[in-house]
């Protein structure tokens, strides 16, 4: 009877450590850029060249917690950030890894600065200049703070 309780608990742990994986602000730093040339629009762009690590989570859930941007009057183009509207990668403080494009399944009723935890499907993206570098679909998540 024991070890049918310490097999089924073995077996829990293991569903569970299989699940979504938490990733950090610092584990989306692990990116480097180079310059690329894009024809259509006659101008350089920071190319990402993603770390090893990153490419294993390549279509995996993931959850991550940062700063809720809703930055387009329609909605269309919100974004997870490690850091605060006024302070974030556009506005001078950090770079592209410190953003992550994000798709709602519906769209959540949190404000700009709002503390979340998102839990999406990690997309990498090196070629479209139109999106971010890290995109997350699939989104849900909830209010921290």
């Amino acid at each position: 009877m024991k070890h049918k309780l310490l097999y089924a608990l073995f077996f829990l742990v293991s569903i569970t450590a299989m699940g979504q994986v938490d990733l950090t602000w610092d584990d989306l730093a692990q990116v480097d850029y180079t310059e690329k040339y894009f024809p259509a629009y006659d101008s350089n762009f920071l190319y990402p060249e993603f770390s090893q690590e990153i490419i294993n989570l390549q279509g995996k859930e993931v959850t991550l917690s940062g700063y809720f941007l809703d930055i387009d009057p329609n909605g269309e183009l919100i974004i997870l950030s490690k850091n605060p509207l006024a302070s974030c990668f556009f506005c001078g403080n950090g770079g592209p890894e410190t953003a992550v494009e994000l798709r709602f399944k519906s769209k959540p009723d949190f404000k700009t600065d709002d503390v979340v935890l998102i839990t999406g499907t990690l997309l990498l993206n090196k070629d479209d200049v139109e999106h971010f570098n890290y995109i997350l679909t699939d989104c849900s998540g909830f209010k921290l703070k």
